[in-house]
Protein backbone atom coordinates (compact mmCIF):
# COMPACT_ATOMS: atom_id res chain seq x y z
CA UNK A 1 0.00 0.00 0.00
CA UNK A 2 2.79 2.45 0.94
CA UNK A 3 4.17 2.25 -3.05
CA UNK A 4 0.43 2.56 -4.14
CA UNK A 5 0.99 5.84 -2.15
CA UNK A 6 3.93 7.20 -3.48
CA UNK A 7 2.40 6.09 -6.70
CA UNK A 8 -0.67 8.39 -6.46
CA UNK A 9 1.58 10.94 -5.09
CA UNK A 10 3.91 11.28 -8.08
CA UNK A 11 0.83 11.39 -10.15
CA UNK A 12 -0.37 14.18 -8.05
CA UNK A 13 2.76 16.28 -8.52
CA UNK A 14 2.77 15.91 -11.83
CA UNK A 15 -0.46 17.03 -12.58
CA UNK A 16 -0.05 19.69 -10.70
CA UNK A 17 3.36 20.54 -12.68
CA UNK A 18 1.05 20.84 -16.06
CA UNK A 19 -1.88 22.73 -13.93
CA UNK A 20 0.81 25.45 -12.76
CA UNK A 21 2.41 25.30 -16.14
CA UNK A 22 -0.89 26.11 -17.92
CA UNK A 23 -2.35 28.60 -15.55
CA UNK A 24 0.89 30.75 -15.48
CA UNK A 25 0.50 30.57 -19.29
CA UNK A 26 -2.00 33.69 -18.58
CA UNK A 27 0.25 35.42 -17.11
CA UNK A 28 2.84 34.96 -19.71
CA UNK A 29 0.15 36.52 -22.43
CA UNK A 30 -0.56 39.05 -20.20
CA UNK A 31 3.10 40.47 -19.94
CA UNK A 32 4.51 38.95 -23.38
CA UNK A 33 6.69 36.31 -21.25
CA UNK A 34 7.54 33.56 -23.75
CA UNK A 35 5.05 30.92 -22.46
CA UNK A 36 7.70 28.73 -22.71
CA UNK A 37 10.03 30.05 -20.44
CA UNK A 38 7.29 29.64 -18.16
CA UNK A 39 7.43 26.37 -17.97
CA UNK A 40 11.21 25.79 -18.14
CA UNK A 41 11.52 27.73 -14.66
CA UNK A 42 8.64 25.57 -12.97
CA UNK A 43 10.29 22.99 -13.91
CA UNK A 44 13.62 24.08 -12.38
CA UNK A 45 11.78 25.42 -9.06
CA UNK A 46 10.49 21.62 -8.91
CA UNK A 47 14.29 20.06 -9.45
CA UNK A 48 17.17 19.24 -7.39
CA UNK A 49 18.37 23.12 -6.00
CA UNK A 50 15.03 24.76 -6.55
CA UNK A 51 12.24 24.37 -3.75
CA UNK A 52 10.37 21.24 -4.93
CA UNK A 53 13.83 19.13 -4.29
CA UNK A 54 13.10 16.85 -7.06
CA UNK A 55 16.51 14.87 -8.08
CA UNK A 56 15.70 13.71 -11.43
CA UNK A 57 18.19 12.80 -13.82
CA UNK A 58 16.58 9.93 -16.08
CA UNK A 59 17.70 10.67 -19.58
CA UNK A 60 16.40 7.51 -21.38
CA UNK A 61 12.87 8.39 -20.01
CA UNK A 62 13.24 12.04 -21.35
CA UNK A 63 14.23 10.74 -24.35
CA UNK A 64 11.18 8.73 -24.80
CA UNK A 65 9.19 12.04 -23.76
CA UNK A 66 10.99 13.47 -26.20
CA UNK A 67 10.19 11.16 -29.12
CA UNK A 68 6.64 10.82 -28.63
CA UNK A 69 6.42 14.58 -28.05
CA UNK A 70 8.73 15.30 -31.16
CA UNK A 71 6.52 12.88 -33.22
CA UNK A 72 3.18 14.94 -31.95
CA UNK A 73 4.65 17.96 -32.95
CA UNK A 74 6.07 17.19 -36.36
CA UNK A 75 2.70 15.46 -37.23
CA UNK A 76 0.94 18.86 -36.56
CA UNK A 77 3.36 20.80 -38.45
CA UNK A 78 2.41 18.93 -41.78
CA UNK A 79 -1.52 19.39 -40.64
CA UNK A 80 -1.39 22.83 -40.94
CA UNK A 81 0.98 23.61 -43.87
CA UNK A 82 -1.52 24.01 -46.51
CA UNK A 83 0.50 23.50 -50.17
CA UNK A 84 -1.51 26.03 -51.98
CA UNK A 85 -1.02 29.06 -49.81
CA UNK A 86 2.96 28.12 -49.42
CA UNK A 87 3.48 26.91 -52.96
CA UNK A 88 5.49 30.17 -53.92
CA UNK A 89 7.64 29.99 -50.68
CA UNK A 90 8.31 26.24 -50.48
CA UNK A 91 11.65 25.87 -51.99
CA UNK A 92 13.48 28.47 -50.53
CA UNK A 93 11.86 27.48 -46.89
CA UNK A 94 12.72 23.56 -48.15
CA UNK A 95 16.70 25.16 -48.56
CA UNK A 96 16.59 27.48 -45.40
CA UNK A 97 15.33 23.70 -43.15
CA UNK A 98 18.39 21.55 -45.11
CA UNK A 99 21.40 23.78 -46.16
CA UNK A 100 20.71 26.38 -43.63
CA UNK A 101 20.31 23.98 -40.72
CA UNK A 102 23.59 22.62 -41.81
CA UNK A 103 25.53 26.24 -41.91
CA UNK A 104 23.99 27.18 -39.09
CA UNK A 105 24.97 24.03 -37.62
CA UNK A 106 28.58 24.50 -38.90
CA UNK A 107 28.77 28.23 -37.78
CA UNK A 108 28.01 27.46 -34.48
CA UNK A 109 30.34 24.78 -33.69
CA UNK A 110 33.08 26.03 -35.13
CA UNK A 111 32.63 29.35 -32.66
CA UNK A 112 32.15 26.35 -29.92
CA UNK A 113 35.83 25.20 -30.45
CA UNK A 114 37.12 29.15 -29.77
CA UNK A 115 35.08 29.08 -26.11
CA UNK A 116 34.80 25.13 -24.92
CA UNK A 117 37.52 22.72 -25.17
CA UNK A 118 35.79 20.70 -27.96
CA UNK A 119 37.42 19.03 -30.94
CA UNK A 120 35.93 19.50 -34.52
CA UNK A 121 33.30 16.64 -34.68
CA UNK A 122 32.20 17.89 -30.71
CA UNK A 123 31.61 21.16 -31.91
CA UNK A 124 29.59 20.46 -34.67
CA UNK A 125 27.25 18.11 -32.69
CA UNK A 126 27.26 21.22 -30.23
CA UNK A 127 26.17 23.11 -33.25
CA UNK A 128 23.59 20.51 -34.22
CA UNK A 129 22.13 20.21 -30.82
CA UNK A 130 20.49 24.12 -31.41
CA UNK A 131 20.32 24.55 -35.07
CA UNK A 132 16.23 23.76 -35.46
CA UNK A 133 13.78 26.35 -34.46
CA UNK A 134 10.55 25.89 -32.74
CA UNK A 135 7.38 26.85 -34.98
CA UNK A 136 4.98 26.35 -31.72
CA UNK A 137 6.52 28.90 -30.21
CA UNK A 138 7.06 30.99 -32.73
CA UNK A 139 3.28 31.46 -34.07
CA UNK A 140 2.13 31.46 -30.76
CA UNK A 141 4.24 34.65 -29.87
CA UNK A 142 2.89 36.13 -33.30
CA UNK A 143 -0.66 35.33 -32.30
CA UNK A 144 -0.59 36.63 -28.95
CA UNK A 145 0.82 39.51 -30.14
CA UNK A 146 -2.22 40.21 -32.32
CA UNK A 147 0.19 40.12 -35.37
CA UNK A 148 -1.10 39.73 -39.37
CA UNK A 149 2.72 38.84 -41.12
CA UNK A 150 3.37 39.70 -44.79
CA UNK A 151 2.32 36.20 -46.72
CA UNK A 152 5.10 35.08 -47.87
CA UNK A 153 7.16 35.63 -44.18
CA UNK A 154 4.48 33.77 -42.56
CA UNK A 155 4.76 30.62 -45.32
CA UNK A 156 8.51 30.74 -45.01
CA UNK A 157 8.53 30.43 -41.09
CA UNK A 158 5.84 28.02 -40.99
CA UNK A 159 7.70 25.53 -43.74
CA UNK A 160 10.88 25.97 -42.11
CA UNK A 161 10.50 25.34 -38.78
CA UNK A 162 7.96 22.49 -39.54
CA UNK A 163 10.25 20.81 -41.85
CA UNK A 164 13.86 21.48 -40.16
CA UNK A 165 13.62 19.67 -36.94
CA UNK A 166 14.76 16.50 -39.07
CA UNK A 167 17.56 17.56 -40.25
CA UNK A 168 18.76 18.58 -37.10
CA UNK A 169 18.10 14.76 -35.73
CA UNK A 170 19.49 13.30 -38.23
CA UNK A 171 23.01 15.94 -37.76
CA UNK A 172 23.01 14.84 -34.03
CA UNK A 173 22.38 10.76 -34.87
CA UNK A 174 25.03 10.88 -37.21
CA UNK A 175 27.40 12.17 -35.37
CA UNK A 176 27.03 10.83 -32.52
CA UNK A 177 27.61 7.26 -34.01
CA UNK A 178 30.67 9.08 -35.82
CA UNK A 179 31.59 9.84 -31.96
CA UNK A 180 31.30 6.82 -30.46
CA UNK A 181 32.24 4.04 -33.23
CA UNK A 182 34.72 5.91 -34.78
CA UNK A 183 35.05 7.90 -38.12
CA UNK A 184 36.39 5.22 -40.06
CA UNK A 185 33.63 2.96 -39.04
CA UNK A 186 31.08 5.18 -39.67
CA UNK A 187 32.14 6.25 -42.61
CA UNK A 188 31.54 3.24 -44.98
CA UNK A 189 27.66 3.36 -43.67
CA UNK A 190 26.50 7.17 -43.68
CA UNK A 191 25.68 7.51 -47.10
CA UNK A 192 23.47 4.25 -47.42
CA UNK A 193 21.97 4.59 -44.07
CA UNK A 194 21.25 8.36 -45.47
CA UNK A 195 19.67 7.19 -48.45
CA UNK A 196 17.77 4.21 -46.91
CA UNK A 197 16.32 6.67 -43.98
CA UNK A 198 14.48 8.86 -46.13
CA UNK A 199 13.86 6.34 -48.28
CA UNK A 200 12.11 4.41 -45.88
CA UNK A 201 10.30 7.26 -44.02
CA UNK A 202 9.36 8.91 -47.40
CA UNK A 203 7.29 5.97 -47.90
CA UNK A 204 5.96 5.19 -44.88
CA UNK A 205 5.12 8.23 -44.73
CA UNK A 206 3.04 9.08 -47.59
CA UNK A 207 1.31 5.66 -47.06
CA UNK A 208 0.70 6.44 -43.86
CA UNK A 209 -0.97 9.87 -44.65
CA UNK A 210 -2.87 8.26 -47.35
CA UNK A 211 -4.10 5.36 -44.73
CA UNK A 212 -5.36 7.58 -42.16
CA UNK A 213 -7.05 9.23 -44.57
CA UNK A 214 -8.68 6.43 -46.03
CA UNK A 215 -9.71 4.87 -42.68
CA UNK A 216 -10.84 8.11 -41.60
CA UNK A 217 -13.36 8.60 -43.89
CA UNK A 218 -14.67 5.55 -44.19
CA UNK A 219 -14.69 4.09 -40.73
CA UNK A 220 -17.71 4.96 -38.95
CA UNK A 221 -15.99 5.96 -35.37
CA UNK A 222 -18.14 6.69 -32.10
CA UNK A 223 -18.63 10.95 -31.93
CA UNK A 224 -14.87 12.44 -30.70
CA UNK A 225 -12.55 9.51 -31.40
CA UNK A 226 -11.68 11.03 -34.93
CA UNK A 227 -9.07 13.03 -33.01
CA UNK A 228 -7.54 10.29 -30.93
CA UNK A 229 -7.51 7.62 -34.18
CA UNK A 230 -5.11 10.29 -35.98
CA UNK A 231 -2.46 11.26 -33.47
CA UNK A 232 -2.24 7.07 -32.58
CA UNK A 233 -1.95 6.32 -36.14
CA UNK A 234 0.41 9.30 -36.18
CA UNK A 235 2.60 7.98 -33.68
CA UNK A 236 1.91 5.14 -35.11
CA UNK A 237 3.96 5.74 -38.35
CA UNK A 238 6.96 7.19 -36.66
CA UNK A 239 7.60 4.02 -34.69
CA UNK A 240 7.12 1.92 -37.63
CA UNK A 241 9.13 3.83 -39.73
CA UNK A 242 12.05 3.99 -36.79
CA UNK A 243 11.71 0.61 -36.42
CA UNK A 244 13.08 -0.53 -39.98
CA UNK A 245 15.66 1.68 -39.72
CA UNK A 246 13.91 4.30 -41.60
CA UNK A 247 13.03 8.09 -41.19
CA UNK A 248 10.55 8.48 -37.69
CA UNK A 249 10.67 12.44 -37.72
CA UNK A 250 9.97 12.70 -42.02
CA UNK A 251 7.20 9.82 -42.24
CA UNK A 252 5.59 11.62 -39.57
CA UNK A 253 6.10 15.15 -41.16
CA UNK A 254 4.68 13.31 -44.49
CA UNK A 255 1.81 11.81 -43.16
CA UNK A 256 0.60 15.07 -41.41
CA UNK A 257 1.08 16.67 -44.72
CA UNK A 258 -0.82 14.40 -46.37
CA UNK A 259 -3.98 14.44 -43.99
CA UNK A 260 -3.96 18.30 -43.99
CA UNK A 261 -3.96 18.51 -47.88
CA UNK A 262 -7.16 16.19 -48.38
CA UNK A 263 -10.69 16.11 -47.21
CA UNK A 264 -10.80 14.44 -43.94
CA UNK A 265 -13.73 13.85 -42.11
CA UNK A 266 -14.19 15.74 -38.39
CA UNK A 267 -10.84 17.93 -39.98
CA UNK A 268 -11.91 20.64 -37.76
CA UNK A 269 -11.93 18.74 -34.81
CA UNK A 270 -8.92 16.99 -34.98
CA UNK A 271 -6.98 20.17 -35.15
CA UNK A 272 -8.30 21.70 -32.85
CA UNK A 273 -7.83 18.19 -30.68
CA UNK A 274 -3.93 19.02 -32.21
CA UNK A 275 -3.98 22.65 -30.82
CA UNK A 276 -4.02 21.22 -27.15
CA UNK A 277 -2.11 18.21 -27.71
CA UNK A 278 0.75 19.90 -29.67
CA UNK A 279 0.97 22.15 -26.38
CA UNK A 280 1.00 19.50 -23.60
CA UNK A 281 3.83 18.25 -25.31
CA UNK A 282 5.72 21.46 -25.68
CA UNK A 283 4.12 21.94 -21.86
CA UNK A 284 5.57 18.09 -20.74
CA UNK A 285 8.72 18.60 -22.65
CA UNK A 286 9.89 21.75 -20.90
CA UNK A 287 8.86 20.71 -17.51
CA UNK A 288 11.51 17.34 -18.07
CA UNK A 289 14.21 19.99 -19.18
CA UNK A 290 13.61 22.32 -16.43
CA UNK A 291 13.60 18.92 -13.96
CA UNK A 292 17.05 17.65 -15.54
CA UNK A 293 18.94 21.12 -15.34
CA UNK A 294 20.95 21.54 -12.13
CA UNK A 295 21.22 25.07 -11.71
CA UNK A 296 24.89 25.35 -9.75
CA UNK A 297 26.56 23.01 -12.43
CA UNK A 298 25.03 25.21 -14.77
CA UNK A 299 27.11 28.28 -13.34
CA UNK A 300 30.17 26.51 -15.08
CA UNK A 301 29.01 26.95 -18.42
CA UNK A 302 27.45 30.26 -18.30
CA UNK A 303 29.98 32.63 -19.88
CA UNK A 304 30.80 30.03 -22.66
CA UNK A 305 26.74 29.04 -23.02
CA UNK A 306 25.64 32.85 -22.99
CA UNK A 307 28.40 33.74 -26.06
CA UNK A 308 27.32 30.76 -28.04
CA UNK A 309 23.53 31.79 -27.61
CA UNK A 310 25.08 35.40 -28.62
CA UNK A 311 26.80 33.74 -31.62
CA UNK A 312 23.92 31.61 -33.07
CA UNK A 313 21.21 34.58 -32.81
CA UNK A 314 23.45 36.93 -34.29
CA UNK A 315 25.40 35.82 -36.63
CA UNK A 316 25.08 32.09 -37.29
CA UNK A 317 21.00 31.79 -37.75
CA UNK A 318 21.23 35.17 -39.86
CA UNK A 319 23.76 34.08 -42.00
CA UNK A 320 22.06 30.94 -42.84
CA UNK A 321 18.59 32.97 -43.55
CA UNK A 322 20.62 35.19 -46.21
CA UNK A 323 22.71 32.82 -47.98
CA UNK A 324 19.41 30.59 -48.12
CA UNK A 325 16.71 33.54 -48.89
CA UNK A 326 18.79 36.33 -51.34
CA UNK A 327 18.81 34.18 -54.45
CA UNK A 328 14.91 33.65 -54.14
CA UNK A 329 14.61 37.84 -54.12
CA UNK A 330 13.56 38.39 -50.46
CA UNK A 331 14.08 41.94 -49.42
CA UNK A 332 16.81 42.72 -46.72
CA UNK A 333 13.71 43.56 -44.62
CA UNK A 334 12.42 39.99 -44.97
CA UNK A 335 15.66 38.17 -44.88
CA UNK A 336 16.75 39.93 -41.41
CA UNK A 337 13.65 39.33 -39.87
CA UNK A 338 13.75 35.72 -40.61
CA UNK A 339 17.07 35.31 -39.62
CA UNK A 340 16.18 36.79 -36.10
CA UNK A 341 12.78 34.35 -35.35
CA UNK A 342 14.48 31.50 -35.02
CA UNK A 343 13.47 30.31 -31.74
CA UNK A 344 15.27 27.57 -29.94
CA UNK A 345 12.56 24.94 -28.13
CA UNK A 346 11.17 21.40 -28.09
CA UNK A 347 13.81 19.75 -30.04
CA UNK A 348 16.52 20.98 -28.00
CA UNK A 349 15.12 18.96 -25.11
CA UNK A 350 15.41 16.16 -27.19
CA UNK A 351 18.64 16.14 -28.32
CA UNK A 352 20.14 17.18 -25.38
CA UNK A 353 19.52 13.82 -24.02
CA UNK A 354 20.97 11.71 -27.28
CA UNK A 355 24.29 12.27 -26.32
CA UNK A 356 24.12 11.77 -22.54
CA UNK A 357 22.27 8.27 -23.75
CA UNK A 358 24.89 7.28 -25.89
CA UNK A 359 27.58 7.90 -23.37
CA UNK A 360 29.89 11.00 -25.70
CA UNK A 361 33.00 12.11 -23.85
CA UNK A 362 31.79 15.69 -22.81
CA UNK A 363 27.95 15.03 -22.55
CA UNK A 364 27.15 17.83 -19.73
CA UNK A 365 28.70 20.22 -22.14
CA UNK A 366 26.19 19.60 -24.44
CA UNK A 367 23.90 19.91 -22.70
CA UNK A 368 24.14 22.60 -20.12
CA UNK A 369 25.27 24.89 -23.47
CA UNK A 370 21.88 23.65 -25.19
CA UNK A 371 19.83 24.48 -21.85
CA UNK A 372 21.96 27.97 -22.19
CA UNK A 373 20.63 28.64 -26.40
CA UNK A 374 16.74 27.58 -25.57
CA UNK A 375 16.93 29.93 -22.38
CA UNK A 376 18.40 33.16 -23.82
CA UNK A 377 16.80 32.55 -27.27
CA UNK A 378 13.38 32.40 -25.62
CA UNK A 379 14.14 35.52 -23.24
CA UNK A 380 15.71 37.78 -26.11
CA UNK A 381 14.03 36.56 -29.19
CA UNK A 382 10.60 36.10 -27.78
CA UNK A 383 10.67 39.06 -25.90
CA UNK A 384 11.23 40.73 -29.37
CA UNK A 385 9.14 39.52 -32.25
CA UNK A 386 6.49 41.81 -31.88
CA UNK A 387 8.60 44.97 -32.00
CA UNK A 388 10.94 43.23 -34.68
CA UNK A 389 7.73 42.69 -37.44
CA UNK A 390 6.37 46.24 -36.38
CA UNK A 391 9.99 47.73 -37.20
CA UNK A 392 11.31 46.16 -40.04
CA UNK A 393 7.10 46.78 -41.60
CA UNK A 394 6.30 43.25 -42.35
CA UNK A 395 3.59 43.00 -39.62
CA UNK A 396 0.17 45.33 -39.12
CA UNK A 397 -1.68 44.67 -35.88
CA UNK A 398 -4.69 43.05 -36.24
CA UNK A 399 -8.02 44.77 -34.77
CA UNK A 400 -10.52 41.87 -35.16
CA UNK A 401 -9.94 39.02 -32.54
CA UNK A 402 -10.92 35.58 -33.85
CA UNK A 403 -14.36 34.71 -34.02
CA UNK A 404 -15.91 31.79 -31.85
CA UNK A 405 -17.07 28.87 -33.63
CA UNK A 406 -18.09 25.49 -33.29
CA UNK A 407 -17.87 22.54 -35.88
CA UNK A 408 -20.42 19.51 -36.00
CA UNK A 409 -19.06 16.42 -37.98
CA UNK A 410 -21.27 15.32 -40.90
CA UNK A 411 -21.21 11.86 -41.54
CA UNK A 412 -20.03 10.93 -44.95
CA UNK A 413 -20.13 14.60 -45.76
CA UNK A 414 -16.67 15.82 -46.63
CA UNK A 415 -17.13 19.20 -48.88
CA UNK A 416 -19.37 21.03 -46.11
CA UNK A 417 -19.14 21.89 -42.92
CA UNK A 418 -22.32 22.19 -40.37
CA UNK A 419 -20.51 25.84 -38.21
CA UNK A 420 -22.36 27.85 -35.58
CA UNK A 421 -21.80 31.22 -34.24
CA UNK A 422 -22.85 33.60 -31.89
CA UNK A 423 -24.43 37.14 -33.20
CA UNK A 424 -23.06 39.41 -30.92
CA UNK A 425 -23.97 43.16 -31.05
CA UNK A 426 -20.90 45.07 -33.23
CA UNK A 427 -20.64 41.81 -35.52
CA UNK A 428 -20.28 42.63 -39.49
CA UNK A 429 -23.45 40.28 -39.62
CA UNK A 430 -25.68 42.79 -38.19
CA UNK A 431 -24.07 45.54 -39.59
CA UNK A 432 -24.86 43.89 -43.62
CA UNK A 433 -27.94 42.22 -43.12
CA UNK A 434 -27.54 38.97 -44.61
CA UNK A 435 -25.00 36.17 -44.91
CA UNK A 436 -23.20 35.08 -48.15
CA UNK A 437 -25.48 32.91 -50.93
CA UNK A 438 -23.24 30.16 -50.41
CA UNK A 439 -23.94 29.96 -46.88
CA UNK A 440 -26.87 28.08 -46.21
CA UNK A 441 -28.77 29.01 -42.63
CA UNK A 442 -30.01 25.54 -40.89
CA UNK A 443 -31.18 26.83 -37.60
CA UNK A 444 -30.98 29.64 -34.98
CA UNK A 445 -31.23 29.34 -31.88
CA UNK A 446 -33.14 32.48 -29.94
CA UNK A 447 -34.15 32.67 -26.73
CA UNK A 448 -33.88 29.22 -25.69
CA UNK A 449 -35.81 28.36 -28.81
CA UNK A 450 -35.26 26.36 -31.85
CA UNK A 451 -36.49 28.42 -35.05
CA UNK A 452 -35.85 27.10 -38.53
CA UNK A 453 -34.69 29.89 -40.39
CA UNK A 454 -37.55 31.38 -42.08
CA UNK A 455 -39.23 31.53 -39.47
CA UNK A 456 -36.04 33.32 -37.95
CA UNK A 457 -35.85 36.33 -40.37
CA UNK A 458 -32.77 38.49 -40.00
CA UNK A 459 -30.30 37.92 -37.20
CA UNK A 460 -30.35 39.45 -33.90
CA UNK A 461 -28.10 39.91 -31.07
CA UNK A 462 -28.01 36.80 -28.89
CA UNK A 463 -28.59 34.45 -31.72
CA UNK A 464 -26.80 31.39 -32.22
CA UNK A 465 -27.06 30.66 -35.95
CA UNK A 466 -25.86 27.00 -37.96
CA UNK A 467 -25.15 27.22 -41.38
CA UNK A 468 -23.94 24.62 -43.96
CA UNK A 469 -21.04 25.79 -45.66
CA UNK A 470 -18.39 24.73 -48.41
CA UNK A 471 -15.24 23.52 -46.41
CA UNK A 472 -13.12 26.04 -48.46
CA UNK A 473 -14.83 29.10 -46.91
CA UNK A 474 -15.42 28.30 -43.71
CA UNK A 475 -12.72 31.04 -42.75
CA UNK A 476 -14.52 33.79 -45.19
CA UNK A 477 -17.87 33.07 -42.94
CA UNK A 478 -15.56 33.45 -39.28
CA UNK A 479 -14.89 37.21 -40.53
CA UNK A 480 -18.59 38.00 -40.78
CA UNK A 481 -19.46 36.86 -37.28
CA UNK A 482 -15.82 38.37 -36.42
CA UNK A 483 -16.60 41.68 -33.20
CA UNK A 484 -15.60 44.66 -35.38
CA UNK A 485 -17.41 47.94 -32.83
CA UNK A 486 -18.95 50.26 -34.61
CA UNK A 487 -17.68 49.13 -38.04
CA UNK A 488 -20.59 49.58 -40.83
CA UNK A 489 -20.13 46.81 -43.70
CA UNK A 490 -21.90 47.14 -47.43
CA UNK A 491 -20.47 43.99 -49.01
CA UNK A 492 -19.66 40.47 -47.79
CA UNK A 493 -16.82 40.32 -45.25
CA UNK A 494 -15.09 37.69 -47.15
CA UNK A 495 -11.48 38.95 -47.95
CA UNK A 496 -11.61 42.14 -45.88
CA UNK A 497 -8.94 43.74 -43.58
CA UNK A 498 -8.96 45.55 -40.89
CA UNK A 499 -6.15 48.71 -40.75
CA UNK A 500 -5.58 51.12 -38.22
CA UNK A 501 -5.68 54.42 -39.52
CA UNK A 502 -2.43 55.91 -38.25
CA UNK A 503 -1.01 52.67 -40.85
CA UNK A 504 1.55 54.36 -43.49
CA UNK A 505 0.28 53.92 -46.95
CA UNK A 506 3.43 52.78 -48.50
CA UNK A 507 3.69 50.00 -46.02
CA UNK A 508 -0.23 48.52 -46.11
CA UNK A 509 0.94 48.02 -50.35
CA UNK A 510 4.03 46.47 -49.75
CA UNK A 511 2.00 43.93 -46.76
CA UNK A 512 -0.49 42.97 -49.42
CA UNK A 513 1.10 42.95 -52.46
CA UNK A 514 -0.67 46.07 -54.32
CA UNK A 515 1.86 49.01 -55.78
CA UNK A 516 1.77 52.44 -54.55
CA UNK A 517 -0.83 54.38 -56.41
CA UNK A 518 1.28 56.94 -58.55
CA UNK A 519 1.97 60.77 -56.95
CA UNK A 520 1.03 59.42 -53.02
CA UNK A 521 3.52 59.01 -50.62
CA UNK A 522 4.48 55.99 -48.60
CA UNK A 523 5.09 57.64 -45.44
CA UNK A 524 1.09 58.75 -46.11
CA UNK A 525 -1.38 57.09 -43.53
CA UNK A 526 -4.78 56.08 -44.89
CA UNK A 527 -6.37 58.56 -42.48
CA UNK A 528 -4.37 61.28 -44.75
CA UNK A 529 -5.57 59.68 -47.49
CA UNK A 530 -9.08 59.86 -46.78
CA UNK A 531 -8.96 63.28 -45.35
CA UNK A 532 -7.40 64.25 -49.37
CA UNK A 533 -9.63 63.05 -51.43
CA UNK A 534 -13.03 63.03 -49.22
CA UNK A 535 -11.88 67.59 -48.70
CA UNK A 536 -11.07 66.61 -44.40
CA UNK A 537 -14.61 65.10 -43.87
CA UNK A 538 -14.62 60.96 -44.66
CA UNK A 539 -17.81 59.43 -43.28
CA UNK A 540 -18.37 55.69 -42.47
CA UNK A 541 -18.68 53.67 -46.01
CA UNK A 542 -16.41 56.36 -48.16
CA UNK A 543 -14.50 53.81 -50.73
CA UNK A 544 -10.83 54.84 -52.27
CA UNK A 545 -9.34 52.62 -55.22
CA UNK A 546 -6.10 51.19 -53.90
CA UNK A 547 -4.89 49.45 -56.86
CA UNK A 548 -6.85 45.89 -57.31
CA UNK A 549 -8.13 46.57 -53.70
CA UNK A 550 -10.44 48.95 -52.46
CA UNK A 551 -9.99 50.81 -48.91
CA UNK A 552 -13.63 51.76 -47.03
CA UNK A 553 -14.13 53.65 -43.90
CA UNK A 554 -14.91 51.90 -41.34
CA UNK A 555 -14.66 53.76 -38.30
CA UNK A 556 -14.01 57.99 -37.93
CA UNK A 557 -13.59 60.27 -35.21
CA UNK A 558 -13.56 63.93 -34.92
CA UNK A 559 -13.75 63.29 -39.17
CA UNK A 560 -10.45 61.33 -39.45
CA UNK A 561 -10.35 57.64 -40.46
CA UNK A 562 -9.43 55.67 -37.22
CA UNK A 563 -10.26 52.15 -38.92
CA UNK A 564 -10.37 51.40 -42.71
CA UNK A 565 -11.31 47.78 -44.14
CA UNK A 566 -8.90 46.67 -47.31
CA UNK A 567 -11.16 44.77 -49.30
CA UNK A 568 -9.21 42.67 -52.36
CA UNK A 569 -11.29 41.00 -54.78
CA UNK A 570 -11.18 37.18 -54.50
CA UNK A 571 -12.06 34.49 -57.47
CA UNK A 572 -14.69 32.61 -56.83
CA UNK A 573 -13.76 28.52 -55.89
CA UNK A 574 -13.73 27.31 -59.70
CA UNK A 575 -15.99 24.49 -58.51
CA UNK A 576 -18.49 26.52 -57.67
CA UNK A 577 -19.66 29.27 -60.12
CA UNK A 578 -22.02 32.02 -59.50
CA UNK A 579 -23.50 35.00 -61.31
CA UNK A 580 -23.10 38.03 -59.34
CA UNK A 581 -26.14 39.70 -57.79
CA UNK A 582 -27.83 42.93 -58.80
CA UNK A 583 -26.63 44.50 -55.69
CA UNK A 584 -22.84 43.54 -56.39
CA UNK A 585 -23.57 44.86 -60.40
CA UNK A 586 -24.75 48.20 -59.11
CA UNK A 587 -22.06 48.52 -56.16
CA UNK A 588 -19.64 48.04 -59.29
CA UNK A 589 -20.43 50.05 -61.72
CA UNK A 590 -20.80 53.01 -58.63
CA UNK A 591 -17.33 52.37 -57.82
CA UNK A 592 -16.25 52.43 -61.39
CA UNK A 593 -18.14 55.70 -61.75
CA UNK A 594 -16.79 57.29 -58.77
CA UNK A 595 -13.31 56.12 -59.20
CA UNK A 596 -12.74 56.90 -62.99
Amino acid sequence: MASLTVLNAVLLFGAMLVLAGILSSLVAKRFGAPLLLIFLVIGMLAGEDGPGGIKFDDYQSTFLIGSLALAVILFDGGLRTKLVTVRDAMTPSLILATVGVIITATLTGAFALMVLDLTWLEGLLLGSLVASTDAAAVFFLLRSGGLELKQRVTATLEVESSTNDPVAVFLTLLLVEILTVGQGEADVRIFAELARAFLIGGAIGYGGGRLIVWLTNKTELPHGLHPIFVVASAIAIYALASVIHGSGFLAVYLAGLVVGNRPVRAFASVLSFHDAVTWLCQIVMFLVLGLLVTPHELIKFLVPGVAVAIFLMVVGRPLAALVCLLPFGYTPKEIAFVGWVGLRGAVGVYLASIPVLAGVSNAGVFFNVGFFVVLISLVVQGWTIRPAALRLGLALPRTAPEPKRIEIDLPGQLKQELVGYPVQADSAVLAQGRVPNWAKPVLVIRSNAILEPAEAGRLVEEDYAYFLVPLKKVQRLDQLFTPAAEAERDREASGEFLLEGSAPLGQVCQLYGIELPEGERAEETIADFFAFRFEGAPRIGDHLGLGPAVLVARRTESGRVVLAGLLVDEDEDEDEPRRPTLKELTTRLRRKLRFS
